[in-house]
C-alpha cells in the first residue's frame, strides 16, 4: 500500500511546492537612498534621488532648522523625536521631509528613506519589525496620514511606534504628514452622544501624541510667495520682466498661494521659455 501511496504523495508534495509563495529576498538597500515599500510583495523598489536642494524651499526656515535638527540626531543615533508635519497642502511639508533626508545622507552613507502608502498604514508593524533587524537606519515617510475609517489603521500605527513588548526599533524614525494636526476625520465626531465625542477626540489625541515633534506650516503670505517665485526663478536661469505680476496673476486663478503654486507657476515659465527644471 505505502509503495502504491508514494507517487501520489510525491506529485502532491511538488504540486504544494508550485504554488507555494517564493520565500521573501533580503531587500537590498545598496541600489538606492529612496525606496517604496510593498507590503503585498514585501519588495523595497528603489527610487531616484529627490532632485530639489532643501535652500530651495523658502518661506519655511524655522520648520526646515527644526525637521533638520532632529534628522541629524537620529542619523547621529542620538535621541530623536517621530514627527508629524501637518499644515496648510502645498506648503511644503512632504518637500522638507526628502530634501532634508537628501541634505543628511550626503554625510550619512547609512541612512535611507523607505515610503510607505497611507493606505497600507496596518503593514507598519510588520515593516518595523522587519527594519529593526538591520544595520542601516531609516526614515519611514508616509504623506498626507489620515485615518478615514478609524480604528484598525490608528491602531496599527500606535503599535508600530510603539513596538509592543520589544519597544520601538531604535533605527526608525517615522514621519508623516497631513493637512489635520489630528489624524482622525472630524466626521467622527458628529452626530454622537457627549461620551462617544469625548471619546473620539481622546482616540485623535492618543494617534498624534505618538508624535514627540510636531510641526506646523501656515498659509504663504503674498511676500512669502513672491519670494518663492524669484528664488526658483533665479535657480533655474529664468527670467520675465514682469515676474512678479504674472505670478500673483498666476496665484489669483489657482485661489491661494503656497509653494507648490509657485514652482507650478515656474513649471509654466519653464516650459514656455524651454528650459528644463528637475521634476
Amino acid at each position: 500500500m505505502d509503495a502504491e501511496l508514494a507517487p501520489f504523495l510525491t506529485r502532491i508534495a511538488e504540486a504544494l511546492e508550485r504554488i507555494a509563495p517564493p520565500a521573501p529576498v533580503a531587500p537590498d538597500f545598496t541600489a538606492a537612498r529612496l525606496f517604496r515599500h510593498d507590503p503585498e510583495t514585501g519588495a523595497f523598489h528603489p527610487a531616484p534621488d529627490y532632485p530639489l536642494a532643501l535652500d530651495s524651499l523658502v518661506g519655511i526656515e524655522r520648520q526646515k532648522a527644526r525637521f533638520l535638527e532632529n534628522l541629524e540626531r537620529f542619523a547621529k543615533g542620538v535621541p530623536y523625536n517621530h514627527v508629524l508635519l501637518w499644515g496648510v497642502r502645498g506648503t511644503g511639508k512632504s518637500s522638507i521631509a526628502k530634501a532634508a533626508f537628501m541634505t543628511v545622507s550626503a554625510h550619512e552613507p547609512n541612512l535611507k528613506l523607505v515610503e510607505v502608502d497611507r493606505d497600507q498604514v496596518t503593514a507598519l508593524p510588520a515593516l518595523f519589525d522587519l527594519l529593526r533587524e538591520r544595520s542601516e537606519r531609516f526614515l519611514v515617510l508616509c504623506d498626507d496620514l489620515s485615518f478615514e475609517e478609524g480604528a484598525a489603521a490608528a491602531k496599527a500605527l500606535k503599535s508600530a511606534m510603539e513596538g509592543g513588548v520589544c519597544g520601538p526599533p531604535a533605527n526608525v524614525l517615522f514621519v508623516a504628514t497631513s493637512n489635520r494636526r489630528h489624524l482622525m476625520p472630524r466626521a467622527h465626531t458628529e452626530d454622537r452622544g457627549l461620551i462617544a465625542t469625548a471619546e473620539d477626540a481622546e482616540e485623535e489625541v492618543s494617534v498624534s501624541d505618538r508624535f514627540g515633534l510636531w510641526v506646523g506650516f501656515p498659509a504663504m503670505d503674498q511676500p512669502t510667495y513672491l519670494e518663492a517665485v524669484r528664488g526658483y526663478a533665479q535657480r533655474y536661469g529664468l527670467a520675465a520682466p514682469d515676474l512678479d505680476r504674472r505670478a500673483l496673476q498666476w496665484a489669483q486663478l489657482r485661489g491661494g498661494r503656497s509653494g507648490r503654486i509657485a514652482w507650478q507657476f515656474i513649471r509654466d515659465l519653464a516650459g514656455e521659455q524651454g528650459k528644463p527644471l528637475p521634476l
